[in-house]
């Protein structure tokens, strides 16, 4: 009996023991289907995965490791993770790993990490504690995820966003953020001023129009480069008195042909006036494009940060103001901005305003003046001069508004109209038969006009409207448009020549055109220019000057116009010096068309008159 109840709790007893093996087997075997997976997992995962201990030495990489980061796993063994990891980044990191092991799960983070070849790899991480029996945490498994190919495409449309495509510059948008700045840093810190300087280059437009716009990214691309190493290499805002520090100079390309320098920290106007000059310099060097020696000026407008401004782009309008005068100056020139300026400037708006309304309305009218023959003193040909005949400020020469309408980009419209009413005017007046010899009508090309490839085509339409010969139409240009671009030049005049117009070189003797260049171009006629004329009488430089170019033109064969003949003497000289034909006050000023049939009828009966005696 006691035998019995011995035997039922030593049975009980060999089946717990038998139960817990079984267990023991069976948990052993879950752990090794647990590691197993584990493995496939990690070892086939596109992220790596690490396992660290809470010192964090590593004691297990993935072979992702090798694929993205180069290392093998003995490579990793001899190398601490922390120390691969970049300077700037381990603090979050440790960080990261102190969160996780207090909470179980790291925040997600991104951090830099040493690739073996020495470059950097950007990956995006997360942390998950292993906690033992205890409860304590005795490993960190830890995800890598490689972003460097995305955070690369990020800082590109970033870049790209705030960046010139062309040029690489910051853009306007990057320069208003900037400017912006600066204005309130400005007004925070007792008024730490600042200058702007818009840099436009001069006559890029006709450049652009007459060489074709791969060229004209190319003169920007050269001009960007040699303002922002002008720039760098500048050290005269470093230099300045005062133990203030140096400026803060940033280059920008706002669009087209525009660029802008903002100097932060300046103390007044030479800082930029400086900046200016030196950039000038910098642009000003010959350099070549498609095989052509190319020549660039710059004209600088330069605005001061003021108390006075409200909005940080009032700094931008100023210059922008600035820079406009120094255009209308002539050009390649720098110039400040105050407040003369800016009354000048609101004037402009509204010329330009009114301009727009002035074509479509037909406020233009043409003022003819006479070409005479000095010797006989015979009508040769009427030069069509424009007028603006403006509602309120009554009749306007265009010395006043033919920038602005270049600007306004109806310039080109203009000269057609211009071409197409002289023309109408010249064949009523051969209707009328006021004069015994066919008379010419001369009619001024603007630079803008003559890199219009509608030029010749417009001149071709006025032509067949009329049913005027070309041989009685002439186009005059100056001598620096001819010069701007010699190859467009000479093409375009030759297509003219052989259409059978005539071609005139006006303002000749005050511009740069070589005897070389001078043979190229298919002209017919110099118009000697009028300051020259002028000062024939006083200045024995001049008057050589005047001799040289109507020789010149006899032995081209060419004629020779003077231009400005106001006094009896002045006619006397240049028929002294052989010059054959001549316009001026002297002879007529420039009339409308109804006083031109008078006036020709006069001259045809005084000419009829001296051939009956």
């Amino acid at each position: 009996m006691l035998l019995q109840w011995f035997w039922v709790p030593l049975g009980a007893l060999a089946v717990l023991v038998i139960y817990q093996q079984v267990r023991i087997y069976q948990i052993h075997r879950e752990s090794r289907k647990n590691e197993e997976l584990f493995q496939i997992v990690t070892e086939n995962a596109a992220d790596m995965i690490a396992v660290v201990d809470v010192k964090g030495r590593r004691l297990y990489n993935s072979p992702a490791y090798k694929r993205i980061l180069g290392y093998s796993s003995a490579e990793l063994g001899e190398t601490s993770a922390f120390e691969q990891i970049h300077t700037d980044d381990r603090f979050k990191v440790l960080e990261a790993a102190r969160e996780a092991r207090e909470t179980g799960v790291g925040k997600r983070l991104e951090y830099r990490i040493k690739h073996k070849d020495g470059s950097w790899r950007v990956l995006e991480s997360i942390a998950s504690a292993v906690r033992d029996a205890k409860g304590e945490v005795a490993k960190l498994v830890i995800v890598n995820r490689d972003i460097t190919q995305r955070k690369r495409a990020e800082q590109e449309l970033e870049h790209n966003l705030f960046h010139d495509p062309l040029t690489g510059l910051p853009n306007r948008r990057l320069f208003l953020d900037r400017l912006h700045s600066s204005f309130l840093r400005s007004r925070r810190d007792g008024g730490r001023p600042y200058a702007l300087l818009l840099a436009n280059v001069d006559h890029f437009k006709v450049f652009n129009e007459s060489m074709g716009a791969t060229a004209g990214d190319q003169v920007l691309l050269e001009i960007a480069r040699r303002l922002a190493k002008q720039l760098q290499q500048d050290d005269t805002l470093a230099r300045r008195e005062g133990g203030r520090g140096s400026a803060e100079v940033v280059l920008f390309r706002l669009g087209g042909d525009e660029f802008t320098i903002l100097l932060d920290g300046v103390s007044d106007p030479s800082d930029g006036l400086r900046v200016a000059k030196s950039i000038q310099a910098a642009a000003a060097e010959p350099f070549p494009v498609n095989s052509r020696e190319v020549r660039v000026a710059v004209s600088v407008g330069i605005a001061l940060s003021t108390p006075a401004h409200e909005q940080p782009e009032d700094g931008l309008k100023d210059a922008d103001v600035a820079m406009r005068r120094a255009k209308a100056l002539g050009g390649s020139r720098c110039e400040v901005f105050d407040e003369a300026m800016h009354t000048q400037a609101v004037g402009r708006l509204r010329l330009e305003a009114d301009l727009r309304t002035a074509l479509t309305e037909r406020q233009f009218r043409i003022y003819y003046q006479p070409v005479v023959e000095l010797a006989t003193r015979r009508i040769a040909s009427l030069e069509a001069l424009l007028r603006w005949d403006h509602p309120t400020q009554g009749l306007i020469s265009p010395y006043r508004f033919i920038e602005a309408a270049e600007d306004t980009g109806i310039l080109v419209s203009i000269g057609h109209w211009l071409i197409l009413q002289a023309c109408k005017q010249l064949r009523e007046w051969e209707a009328n038969r006021f004069s015994d010899q066919p008379m010419n009508i001369t009619v001024n090309v603007s630079a803008r006009q003559f890199a219009d490839a509608r030029l010749v085509n417009d001149i071709q339409d006025a032509l067949r409207e009329t049913g005027v010969n070309p041989s009685r139409l002439q186009l005059e240009m100056t001598e620096s448009v001819a010069a701007a671009d010699p190859k467009l030049t000479i093409s375009v005049l030759a297509h003219l020549k052989h259409m059978g117009i005539g071609m005139i070189l006006d303002n000749f003797g005050t511009g740069t055109t070589s005897l070389l260049g001078l043979r190229q171009f298919p002209v017919d006629a110099l118009k000697i220019d009028r300051s020259l004329v002028r000062e024939m009488q006083s200045d024995r430089a001049a008057s050589d000057i005047v001799e040289l170019i109507t020789t010149m033109a006899h032995k081209m064969n060419l004629k020779a116009i003077a231009e400005g003949i106001e006094t009896a003497r002045q006619l006397e000289r240049l028929l002294e010096l052989g010059c054959e034909f001549g316009q001026g006050y002297y002879f007529s000023q420039p009339m409308e068309a109804k006083a031109v049939q008078q006036f020709m009828r006069q001259q045809l009966s005084v000419t009829r008159a001296s051939g009956a005696k």
